[in-house]
């Protein structure tokens, strides 16, 4: 049995606007921590629409499932010398997961948690596989920060990868409403989007140089929010109008690691900076701020389903769920 705390609390922060206006404002959430193997180093966590919740046990070699309704967990063994990643939910319900380690696509079966291995062409080289997401058609594309992109058909196991343009980089990935892909290049600080038809990405230009773009998630009206690691940034990207919006992240040092769009279009972003998770209304342009309940979290991912938002403790060995009761 693993153990697990719920704690509930109406939590006063501070809320930002750009430039110098501020105020304070109240959001009710419910804050429930789960723990996971000693070790296990919790890089990413997916959970499913209902029911479990998966998360990549990095340096264990195997993927978690968490049963959230009592606490519950075991590991699947990927293989030996496995470094998982990244972990999605793919259009079955099955977990897919970006192993570095074995330098191969990692499907789950949900049902019978039975393994598969997608390994890349022997001749594409190390990728340093990082995350996964699946376009309108059910391709799954997935990204290597030593410099390459790729797809994957489920139905026949065939894996194609594409040097990136301008080299090391590609790390977050993520697919609007509508199945168009856009990546984000943490070494090259930019973004970019993939033609799913052909596989030639087009790059993107954030407004600030060396930004560090590190991952990228569309909202319901197909805008791309993009954290920004190096600058502690959080961007939106209208592909429409090509327009460019940005806003400073509160606090003296932040690092946005992580961004994550809800159903309700409000946008998550992991700081590790503040050893927080914020929250940022676009409407009203307010950051939220939520410490972590450890500290040295590290939380390095964060994804949902509706009415939770969680996040992996990557320094901790636990998972998070944040439950927000919006006014």
């Amino acid at each position: 049995m693993t153990r697990f705390v719920r704690l509930v609390a109406i939590i006063a922060v501070v809320a930002f606007a750009p430039m110098t206006a501020f105020a304070m404002f109240e959001t009710r959430v419910e804050v429930q921590s789960f723990s996971v193997p000693d070790g296990a180093h919790p890089h990413d966590v997916a959970p499913a629409p209902a029911g479990s919740v998966w998360y990549t046990a990095q340096h264990q070699e195997a993927l978690g499932p968490l049963d959230p309704k009592t606490g519950d967990t075991k590991h699947i063994h990927l293989g030996d010398g496995s470094r998982p990643h990244g972990v999605i939910v793919g259009p079955a319900g099955h977990a897919w997961v970006t192993d570095s380690g074995l330098n191969a696509i990692v499907p789950v079966d949900a049902g019978s948690e039975a393994v598969d291995v997608f390994r890349l062409p022997a001749d594409s080289g190390y990728a340093n596989l990082n995350t996964a997401a699946f376009d309108a058609k059910g391709i799954l594309w997935f990204t290597g920060q030593s410099g390459v992109y790729g797809r994957v058909d489920p139905a026949s196991g065939e894996v194609t990868v594409y040097r990136a343009e301008r080299g090391r980089g590609p790390y977050g990935i993520s697919a609007t409403r509508d199945g168009r892909i856009f990546y984000a290049s943490l070494a090259g600080s930019h973004i970019a989007e993939i033609n799913t038809a052909t596989g030639e990405a087009t790059i993107i230009e954030p407004p600030t140089p060396s930004q560090g773009a590190r991952r990228v998630w569309p909202d319901s009206k197909g805008r791309v929010w993009a954290s920004e690691w190096n600058t502690g940034q959080l961007s939106m990207f209208t592909p429409r109008t090509g327009e460019w919006r940005t806003w400073q992240l509160p606090g003296d040092r932040p690092k946005t690691y992580a961004v994550y769009v809800d159903e309700d279009d409000k946008i998550g972003m992991s700081d590790f900076g503040a050893n927080a998770v914020l929250r940022f209304d676009p409407t009203s342009e307010r950051f939220e701020t939520y410490k972590s309940p450890r500290g040295g979290a590290r939380v390095r991912q964060l994804l949902g389903r509706k009415g939770e938002v969680w996040a992996p403790g990557s320094g901790t060995d636990t998972l998070v769920v944040y439950r927000f009761g919006d006014k």
